[in-house]
């Protein structure tokens, strides 16, 4: 099976295939992206070869300015969001169409990788004639160059006239400025003028998409207890210290909330002893701890990831209950802070999914399906996606993301971005 679905990429790859159910137009589309590979590749190898970690701000901004030249080659006006000095982030990049033709669309990207300056150099390489590595290469370089020879397929075959589209690249999805509210306003506002977010984080396989996404948020948990000398630990003078009662919260969460779908929640960091100390803003603590004194103070710290809205209200409501049963002599307290929210699954959604289901099958490529919501983490997508319907996970291919030998697969490229401009295409065609 694997074998049949390699030499069917690849005939899609040297324009050997040419599917019935495409129409005239669709196969011009599917030609030029097959015949502009070479341009593709370069414009990937390109911007990879630009450090751009999420604060690096000027290479943020440099690739920015290659990606808004590619764009205003697809015939969009381009301009520059910049952030206040005090995000300390690059801003964003916005490319636009104004017309009044079929769906508006938003289509999301980022110019930030992980990747930071001082970090190990990767430069693109190409292992071999179908895998590249690079910073950045797959998430999220590769899907950014997909949205951009998609459009530029549909423009040279004048098929972008009188279309909507706002394509949004922003410049700190890994690492986000802060607060949400500055780092987000615009991109939340131009969104809600659409109604189709399409995302190009990287594809999960060829024939799996995101129909939902998992949200995340925080929350810290501080026990204070009563201190004294060790040999009075569990009585009733002395009580069980903070470290027992961290522990016998910790270990609550996970009995009751851990074998719930969807639902995680991981403390990151814990500190306590006889004497202690933890600085938020840089997310570090210190200690000291005599094996003779009762801590008395212990704060934790962790995330929470959950499909939709109410299981993360559920799930803080357990959460606060169970910190609310402090053992003798203890109390804690826990407090919760909003992150980026959830995708979650939605008919209009679903809808999306089953009009590029319609193109792959029309492609003679086969049926697309949704994917497992917990096998992604929160994306730019989410901050939109109770205004809009959505569909992520519309990128390049590869693997590693995140990691040092980040690889794309360069023969499935052309693929991904030919199913990504019928996409457009279609949605940009319809009422």
């Amino acid at each position: 099976m694997k074998k049949m679905l390699g030499l069917l990429i690849g005939s899609f790859v040297c324009g050997t295939v040419m599917a019935q159910g495409l129409s005239s137009a669709e196969q011009k589309i599917v030609q030029y992206i097959q015949g502009h590979q070479k341009e593709a590749q370069q414009l990937l190898e390109t911007t990879v070869n630009i450090n751009s970690g999420s604060l690096n701000i000027a290479g943020v901004k440099k690739v920015g300015a290659s990606f808004a030249q590619a764009l205003q080659a697809a015939g969009f006006t381009t301009e520059w969001i910049p952030m206040p000095d005090s995000i300390n982030r690059a801003g964003h990049l916005v490319a636009t169409r104004k017309g009044a033709k079929g769906k508006r669309l938003f289509l999301i990207g980022h110019l930030d990788t992980v990747f930071e300056p001082d970090m190990p150099p990767n430069p693109y390489t190409k292992l071999n004639d179908s895998i590249a590595t690079g910073q950045g290469v797959n998430d999220m370089k590769g899907g950014d160059v997909v949205v951009i020879m998609a459009l530029q397929a549909l423009n040279a075959a004048g098929l972008l006239k009188d279309a909507n589209i706002t394509v949004y690249f922003t410049g700190d999805e890994e690492k986000s400025g802060s607060p949400n509210s500055v780092s987000r306003k615009d991109f939340i506002e131009r969104a809600q003028q659409s109604e189709i977010a399409l995302g190009f984080e990287g594809a999960a396989g060829l024939f799996t998409v995101a129909t939902a996404r998992r949200g995340s948020s925080g929350w810290k948990l501080d026990v204070t207890a009563k201190t004294g000398h060790s040999a009075g630990v569990f009585n009733a003078g002395s009580g069980y210290g903070a470290i027992y009662e961290a522990a016998r919260i910790l270990n609550s969460f996970r009995e009751v909330l851990s074998q719930e779908k969807y639902l995680t929640f991981n403390p990151g960091l814990i500190i306590g002893g006889s004497d202690m100390s933890y600085d938020s803003k840089k997310s570090k603590g210190e200690a000291i701890g005599k094996t003779n004194i009762i801590s008395p103070a212990v704060t934790v710290t962790g995330d929470l990831r959950f499909l939709t809205e109410a299981q993360k209200n559920a799930a803080r409501e357990k959460m606060k209950s169970i910190v609310a049963q402090n053992l003798n002599g203890t109390k804690a307290t826990i407090r919760f802070s909003d992150g980026i929210p959830a995708m979650e699954p939605t008919k209009g959604n679903e809808a999306l999914l089953q009009v590029l289901n319609k193109i792959t099958q029309d492609m003679g490529a086969g049926i697309t399906v949704a994917g497992d919501p917990g096998s992604r983490g929160a994306g730019d997508i989410s901050y939109i996606a109770q205004y809009v319907d959505c569909l992520d996970g519309l990128g390049a291919s590869g693997k590693g993301a995140h990691a040092p030998g980040e690889t794309i697969n360069l023969n499935e490229l052309s693929f991904l971005t030919q199913r990504a401009a019928l996409l457009i295409y279609r949605l940009t065609h319809s009422n």
